[in-house]
């Protein structure tokens, strides 16, 4: 078994695992980093990034590539619409994988790319929510961007990276970058999907049965268990022991794997969400204190649907019940909607409500009594009517290189009363805001990361107690901004790999399961051959398909005979008749059946704990010791023939 890592974010995973023959994609996140290299796309034209100076290097200058890149605020970014870094697709074809497993909506964002005029032809599969939810966000994607298009995609920069300054000079993979997808390509890949629930069972081609368990992570996110009928292997990704809305994380069904491999531990491992929750609704409290109003860049899923509760109720205590709050995302309406019949996903506190009956988010409440309005875009109808400052803005995207957040930061950006907050970490802050600057209201960073942390991960391996923990290598070096934090297992073996490598996992299936019909079931007679312990024949055709391996009867051989000649036995005739000797060797019925057999003049040798019997007339030695029995035979071969069928005759068979 081997595994490819094609993917360098630690955060987006995607890998592939080969065993019999079969390739399963485990998790297909997208990088959307890269981003940060661009300038934002404004709904309107704005005249700050028009009028940017265009950058020349210092050397070698090509002049066609004037206008790819301008220079803002200190640095360079890429005048183009944004580009996304893809899985590596040179270590694997995607048209020669045979099964994508998703193990949340943050992990499938890559999935158009892979499935979609690659060749692909193999099956998808996920939870409902997974499916539904990363509808949600791939369709946010493509409209944010095709709502702001650009008039052309700048290339030619790929080329001069050596002469570009950081950080487009580290620029990893740059020429493999690729726009968005189209709308026509997220339904594809979507319609591709096959939806499964928490612990249901699926055959995968025969290699495995493949098991989705909760993960507690998010809506139907999941941990994968890959079982034979002699191993197991588990994938955890993505995965929390907090308590939040998400149905609680499935350990038990995790113990004691072969292998398991982790990933998708938390990005921000310094802090505690809680504490950063209690710290945004201060923040914002504080803002519309003072007259401002706060905008918070978010997804259009996860992490919101807690911050509107508990943002919410803060500023009733705090006497700030009045303050409108605005989520708009193009697909606003449906995610609040979905989030609430979601029963059997949530957790045990968000189920009881239903039963009561009761909404199991309060956001429901909140749009019902106009505490918080949505909308598609700032442009929507009824937008600028129902809009009044201060108030508290939810949208997209967390990157500010597109989308509604773009348009508020142009509104907002000079007030220093009006205020930022970052909730997503998968974006450093100061890299968002840089073609903002300078930027007179306030930014806070409160990183709100509900995965896995190091000391959560430590505990859990030792709970799970895996034979092998296979990890990127990252997580086992100190992390930067905490030289204690990494992942130690001194009683496991721990394997590590990085982006680009291909590791062998150690394991290697020496036994496999095979079924028989019931048909040939019916024709087994056992014959005890010791105590306790039956053997008996089976003679059939050995049958793989899908890797599943059968055994049938033999079919029924036709035989035309004729007047002059008969067709020879086939194979399985032969088979049919062969006979299987055991059990010890009685020397005094040897004797009598070589008796009756013609043989005469016969002595018996007793010498210590061997026996010898001597045939003077065919000048012929049988020796007979503990498990086995030589005749030496200086007569004619056919003597020996005879001999050894006669012995035979005095073994039991079946």
């Amino acid at each position: 078994m081997r595994l490819y890592c094609l993917s360098g974010d630690l955060a987006k995973p995607c890998y592939i695992i080969t065993f019999k023959g079969l390739r399963i994609m485990l998790d297909c996140g997208l990088t959307e980093q890269t981003v940060l290299n661009f300038l934002p796309l404004p709904f309107v034209q704005s005249l700050k990034w028009s009028n940017l100076p265009n950058f020349v290097p210092s050397r070698d200058h090509d002049p066609q590539m004037d206008g790819e890149l301008k220079d803002c605020c200190g640095r360079v970014f890429v005048d183009s619409t944004p580009e996304f870094n893809l899985p590596m697709d040179k270590m694997l074809d995607f048209s020669e994988v045979d099964v994508i497993l998703i193990s949340n909506y943050l992990n499938m964002l890559a999935l158009p790319y892979i499935t979609e005029n690659t060749g692909f032809k193999g099956k998808v599969y996920a939870t409902e929510p997974t499916l539904q939810i990363g509808r949600f966000f791939l369709e946010e994607l493509v409209d944010y961007i095709e709502v702001s298009p650009k008039a052309c995609t700048a290339r030619l920069w790929k080329e001069k990276l050596h002469l570009l300054p950081s950080p487009l000079s580290e620029a990893f993979r740059a020429k493999k970058w690729r726009t968005i997808f189209s709308l026509k390509d997220v339904q594809g890949s979507l319609s591709k999907v096959t939806i499964m629930g928490y612990d249901e069972k699926l055959d995968i081609l025969g290699a495995f049965i493949a098991t989705p368990v909760s993960s507690g992570y998010c809506l139907g996110s999941s941990n994968w268990v890959l079982s034979t009928a002699h191993e197991k292997i588990c994938y955890v990704s993505g995965s929390s022991t907090l308590t939040t809305h998400p149905r609680p994380i499935n350990q038990s069904a995790l113990k004691h794997a072969d292998v398991l491999i982790m990933t998708g531990l938390t990005q921000a491992p310094t802090v505690n969400p809680d504490t950063k929750l209690g710290e945004l609704c201060m923040n914002v409290a504080l803002t519309i204190r003072n007259n401002g109003s706060a905008l918070i860049p978010c997804y259009p899923s996860g992490v919101v649907y807690d911050l509107f509760e508990c943002l919410t109720q803060n500023l009733e205590n705090a006497g700030l019940n009045n303050v409108p709050m605005f989520f708009i995302s193009p697909v606003a309406d449906s995610s609040l909607a979905y989030s609430n019949i979601l029963a059997e996903w949530l957790s045990s506190a968000k189920q009881n409500k239903v039963y009561l009956p009761d909404d199991p988010f309060p956001h429901a409440f909140y749009l019902r009594n106009n505490k918080l309005k949505h909308y598609n875009h700032v442009f929507s109808e009824g937008f600028s009517k129902d809009f009044r400052q201060p108030c508290v803005v939810f949208c997209g995207h967390p990157s500010l290189r597109f989308g509604d957040a773009v348009h508020f930061i142009e509104m907002w950006g000079n007030n220093p009363n009006n205020s930022i907050i970052f909730t997503e970490p998968d974006f450093p802050y100061l890299q968002v805001l840089a073609p903002f600057q300078p930027l007179a209201m306030k930014a806070f960073y409160c990183p709100i990361d509900t995965s896995l942390n190091y000391q959560q991960a430590n505990k859990l391996i030792k709970e799970l107690k895996p034979n092998v923990l296979v990890i990127p290598e990252a997580y086992t070096k100190p992390h930067p901004s905490a030289p204690n934090l990494f992942i130690e297992q001194p009683d496991k073996k721990i394997i590590t790999f990085k982006c680009g490598e291909i590791i062998r996992l150690p394991l290697k299936r020496k036994l496999d399961r095979i079924y028989i019909t019931s048909e040939l079931a019916q024709k087994i007679s056992p014959r005890e051959v010791a105590a306790g312990v039956t053997f008996s024949t089976l003679t059939g055709v050995l049958q793989v398909k899908d890797k599943v391996h059968c055994i049938q009867p033999c079919a029924d051989s036709i035989k035309e005979e004729t007047s002059s000649s008969t067709s020879a036995p086939t194979k399985e005739d032969v088979l049919k008749n062969v006979k299987y000797e055991y059990g010890s060797i009685d020397v005094e019925a040897v004797m009598k059946r070589l008796t009756q057999d013609g043989f005469s003049n016969i002595k018996l040798d007793r010498t210590g704990g061997a026996l010898t019997l001597n045939l003077v007339n065919e000048d012929t030695v049988i020796k007979f010791e503990d498990n086995e029995t030589h005749i030496i035979c200086g007569g004619k071969p056919t003597t020996r023939l005879k001999l050894r069928d006669t012995i035979m005759k005095c073994l039991q068979s079946f």
